[in-house]
C-alpha cells in the first residue's frame, strides 16, 4: 500500500510541476503577444509616416519643378484618388439631404 502511496505521490508532484510550467507557459505567451501587439502598432505608425513623407516629398518636388514622369504619374493618381474620394463624400452628403 505503501509502494502505491508513494507513486501516487509521485504522480501528484509530476502533476502540479506541469501546471506551474503550464501557468509559467502562458505567462510568457501573454507577454510576447503584448511585445507583438506593439510592435505591430509601430510598423502601422511607421508605415503611415513613411506614406505621409513619400507625400511631401512629391510636392516639394512638384513646388521645385524637378519631378521626373514617374514621380508626375504617381503625384497625379493621388490628386485623382483624393478627387474621387471628394466626389464620393459629396455624392454622399447630397444623397443624404435629399432622405
Amino acid at each position: 500500500m505503501s509502494e502505491l502511496s508513494a507513486q501516487i505521490s509521485r504522480v501528484n508532484n509530476k502533476l502540479q510541476q506541469l501546471l506551474k510550467r503550464h501557468e509559467l507557459l502562458v505567462h510568457e505567451n501573454q507577454q510576447k503577444e503584448n511585445i507583438i501587439a506593439g510592435l505591430r502598432e509601430k510598423e502601422k505608425i511607421q508605415v503611415e509616416e513613411m506614406a505621409l513623407l513619400r507625400q511631401q516629398q512629391l510636392i516639394l518636388k512638384a513646388s521645385l519643378d524637378k519631378m521626373d514622369a514617374k514621380d508626375k504619374k504617381e503625384l497625379e493618381q493621388k490628386i485623382n484618388g483624393y478627387i474621387r474620394n471628394i466626389d464620393k463624400c459629396i455624392s454622399l452628403l447630397s444623397h443624404k439631404q435629399n432622405i
